[in-house]
């Protein structure tokens, strides 16, 4: 499977915090900040699953399961800190009790869904992180000495 990948205009810390807040439904297996790695636990979807092909013909799944690997590597670009963010899930499906577990390719639904949540936190924090400046300098401005 390949990854979804996408560079965000920010430092690392902005988009490590970013990520780590766009995962807090989800349960962590792995977070490396130093490697700019987060893995999610497996996570069942098999209802989610079932409902989505339920309207395609296919199969359902006896039981379906996924988890997200989430790297992170700073970068800059015309001298301004970049963070490229790539997001792989792993999706695997049970059709009977006597079959495995059988990986199967993603829709990249939810990959680009969490890559869309992180680039709006992102976003806030650089705003908030602007208004705060300009208080600042407002405040030194209003300083008298």
């Amino acid at each position: 499977p390949q990854p979804v990948e996408r560079m965000y205009l920010t430092d690392m810390n902005t988009a490590w915090s970013s990520a780590l807040e766009s995962l807090k439904s989800v349960r962590i297996d792995v977070s490396n900040r130093e490697g700019g790695f987060v893995q999610t636990k497996w996570t069942d979807n098999t209802l989610e699953k079932n409902f989505v092909n339920s309207f395609g013909g296919v199969d359902t799944y006896l039981k379906s399961q996924y988890r997200l690997k989430i790297n992170l590597s700073p970068g800059a670009y015309n001298g301004k800190p970049v963070v490229r963010l790539s997001i792989l899930k792993e999706q695997l499906v049970q059709r009977d009790v006597l079959e495995g577990w059988k990986p199967i390719e993603t829709d990249t639904l939810d990959e680009n869904t969490l890559l869309y949540r992180i680039s709006r936190i992102i976003f806030m924090r650089m705003k908030l992180a602007q208004v705060e400046e300009q208080k600042k300098q407002k405040a030194l401005e209003n300083t008298t000495f």
